[in-house]
């Protein structure tokens, strides 16, 4: 059976025709994957399947996304960030790394502003940790807040050009019109626990409120410490959120709303 899998341009530029040949021949491709969007399984010869190129500083490592989360294309990464895209993407078997961990490492702020995708307003929060987020466990005291984030599910950006891919499992929960949680799957299974929640319900404006109506999502953006900071106006958070991508300290998803 032919295997229904798209290799972009851009892809096949940075692999080579040789490489992209044997990708659609099924010789370097997998019989099946786990999307890197929404981490389901994939069937590239049952389903139509984008290629999907992480390059890092000096490596780069090829992923698999249902057609339907994430078009093909090359997402330029940290080395950094690339190492957590690594552990996602070969599902690693060991303790599992939970984003839950950065509220206890450091206070998350989180800001809520309207940000404009080809030319549709859409509601959306950012969050920024007040200090470095290191790894459960790790020794050192570096900043693994994206790392955690990308294994969870969250993609890093370039540039704001586009609505970033679902995340299965996680909501923002809204209740009479005021932001309570961001919530995330249980590990344990069950109902869904509080990756982030407000100490008291945050209020936003009725511009916010009528978006996330219309769009039934909302679009969560990460950045590490100093890369957003409290902008006063929402050009000035837009202004912040493009550094930020084009520097390769932004991860993305929509969330669906949990309630409204």
């Amino acid at each position: 059976m032919p295997r229904m899998l798209d290799v972009s341009d851009e892809v096949r530029a940075e692999i080579g025709d040789e490489e992209a040949a044997r990708l659609l021949a099924g010789e370097s491709a997998p019989g099946s994957y786990d999307c890197t969007s929404c981490r389901t399984p994939g069937d590239p010869e049952q389903e139509r399947t984008s290629t999907v190129l992480f390059v890092g500083d000096e490596t780069a490592v090829l992923a698999f996304a249902h057609a339907g989360c994430l078009p093909s294309q090359v997402v330029q990464v940290t080395e950094e960030q690339l190492q957590g895209a690594v552990r996602a993407i070969g599902g690693d078997t060991g303790e599992p790394a939970s984003a839950q961990a950065a509220p206890e490492q450091a206070v998350l702020g989180v800001t809520s502003g309207l940000v404009l995708i080809s030319g549709e307003l859409y509601p959306a929060l950012v969050v920024e940790p007040t200090a470095p987020v290191a790894r459960p466990g790790s020794p050192g005291s570096g900043d693994d807040f994206l790392p955690l984030l990308i294994e969870q599910g969250f993609m890093p950006l370039t540039e704001l050009s586009a609505v970033p891919p679902a995340l299965h499992g996680w909501s923002v929960l809204l209740a009479a019109g005021q932001l309570h949680a961001v919530l995330q799957p249980n590990p344990a299974g069950g109902r869904p626990v509080a990756w982030w929640q407000a100490h008291q319900p945050l209020q936003v404006t009725d511009g916010w409120r009528s978006a996330a109506n219309k769009h039934q999502r909302v679009l969560m953006f990460a950045a590490p410490v100093g890369s957003i900071g409290r902008q006063p106006r929402e050009d000035l958070l837009r202004d912040a959120l493009d550094k930020a991508a084009a520097n390769g300290r932004l991860v993305a998803a929509a969330l669906p709303l949990a309630g409204l």
